[in-house]
């Protein structure tokens, strides 16, 4: 019997495709898996874009390869995928080719124009309805400037003849020769043009917006069929019928299917999902309200406060600053001291998400002396992973949600035990990190054996135990550390502000 899912993970620095093996237990097991990484392009300061032509081209050699490795497509029974969020594609219907590069959700060039409309006083309706607040992070500015910027598109998508969507939508209609043009509810709840509660566009936020509703993709529930892909790519027309942006991927990737569950990804940003329930919560502390999963005929929302920069802060040091040959090295080098000297890092290279939500926010270093050396912008790197999880955390419980007493972990920077550690201490929380990392992938995998009955539950436990952190530093240590970085962060965002007469 086939029972193989083929798990699609685009993310931003890399695409990748994981071959997993369902039992009839339920259990998963990665069996094979390619990788291919990606390319960035910053035009100008603040500005991030990938070309989605290569996204295409390495999904398909990695799904591939996949294929290959595991012994040919016959033993699959259908493709999940899951993507980089708010990444903001345009394309042409008839030819399937991008108009422009992709604009990444790092990128933050609609900065004035959701400024203009925050201004105008549309906020509050726009949290109320999308749970999202107004800022260039999300997809519909992104939609609004690519349409701008492409000449005659607006006019062509009012007829039909361009396509707008984020990464799933554009790898499902790649995949499906542009027979199916959908976007799975999750991916959708970060547009700011998806209501949260009806789970269906708003035409009154696409006016806003200047996006063009027939331009969209038809929104489908998490588990629900996407399409087939194109028996020509993989040799059969496999079922596409798993999908999640990255952050909810992972949540369904965790098992943190209940009210209360949280997980945080550390990956090129890092991303904390808590799991409220079967009803949207409004937050009051600047954290995002979103879908956490559409799948069996129920939805389940969450609370989610978005770091922007976290392992790409170390990717910063490696190749910008090139105080680290190997990201690997940040972990030795961090534990050469004996503490931080003072020296704080706020990795506001594309602003600063939640709570602070300060798009002009930069990079800002404080504490520096003449004895401060590579050392130590290593560990303030790996310590702000702690410093803004926590303001995430501190957040959430003001929202109204219990203190979390163990909080799940995955991503790339989970590798470095220091960093996991100084979360445990700085937070107070457990840190727990399964054996198997990729919860991303493996959420699509789960969502796609669920949605074509290879597995009757959602999620089961995993064989392997995890690793866990536990709290180990005093109070008093933790109030200076905090203290410290509260007081970098108001330096970062004090010296973003403009001057008088600017």
């Amino acid at each position: 019997m086939n029972r193989l899912i083929l798990a699609i993970d685009q993310g931003t620095t890399s695409t990748r495709a994981i071959a997993f093996e369902v039992s009839p237990e339920g259990a998963f097991n990665a069996v094979a898996v390619s990788q291919i990484d990606l390319a960035q392009h910053f035009p100008q300061s603040g500005w991030v874009e990938h070309d989605a032509a290569e996204i295409w081209r390495a999904t398909l050699q990695t799904c591939r390869e996949v294929v290959r490795k595991a012994g040919g497509v016959s033993r699959f029974a259908a493709i999940g995928i899951t993507n980089q969020r708010e990444t903001s594609v345009i394309w042409d219907a008839a030819t399937g080719e991008p108009l422009h590069r992709a604009i990444v959700w790092q990128d933050r060039r609609t900065a004035e124009a959701t400024g203009k409309l925050a201004a105008a006083g549309h906020e509050a309706m726009v949290q109320a309805a999308t749970g999202l607040i107004l800022d260039p992070y999300f997809s519909a500015s992104k939609y609004a400037w690519l349409l701008d910027a492409v000449p005659g598109a607006r006019e062509r998508a009012a007829r039909g003849e361009v396509k707008l969507g984020t990464i799933d939508a554009w790898l499902i209609w790649k995949l499906t020769g542009g027979n199916s043009h959908v976007t799975d509810a999750t991916n959708a709840s970060r547009t700011s043009l998806m209501d949260l509660k009806t789970r269906a566009w708003r035409p009154d936020l696409c006016d806003l917006f200047g996006v063009p509703m027939q331009a969209l993709p038809e929104i489908r529930d998490c588990d629900a069929l996407l399409g087939k892909a194109d028996a020509s790519l993989l040799g059969r027309a496999l079922p596409i019928h798993g999908s999640a942006g990255d952050q909810h991927a992972a949540l369904v990737g965790h098992g943190a299917l209940t009210a209360g569950d949280a997980k945080i990804t550390y990956g090129t940003g890092a991303f904390l999902v808590a799991n409220v329930g079967a009803a949207p919560v409004a937050s009051t502390s600047r954290l995002l309200g979103t879908l956490g999963y559409a799948a069996g005929g129920q939805a389940a929302y969450a609370l989610e406060g978005s770091i922007f920069s976290a392992g790409s802060a170390i990717q910063w040091l490696r190749d910008g600053l090139k105080v680290l040959s190997d990201s690997r090295q940040s972990e030795a080098m961090a534990q050469t001291l004996t503490g931080n000297g003072g020296v704080y890092l706020v990795p506001g290279f594309t602003g600063l998400g939640a709570p602070w939500w300060e798009p002009e926010a930069r990079g800002t270093v404080v504490g520096l002396t003449r004895d401060s050396g590579p050392a130590h912008m290593v560990r303030a790197a790996l310590e702000s992973l702690a410093y803004q999880t926590r303001d995430l955390l501190d957040a959430l419980t003001k929202d109204g949600a219990p203190p979390l007493k163990r909080l799940k972990v995955d991503g790339g920077v989970t590798a470095n035990a220091f960093a996991m550690q100084f979360i445990a201490d700085i937070c107070e929380v457990e840190v727990e990190r399964p054996a198997f990392q990729e919860m991303t992938a493996m959420g699509a995998a789960r969502l796609a054996a669920y949605g074509v009955g290879l597995t009757e539950a959602l999620w089961t436990a995993p064989a392997e135990a995890p690793a866990v952190w536990t709290p180990r530093m005093g109070a008093e240590e933790r109030a200076r550390l905090l203290k410290g970085w509260r007081g970098a962060v108001r330096a970062a965002i004090i010296a973003a502000q403009p001057e008088e007469g600017e």
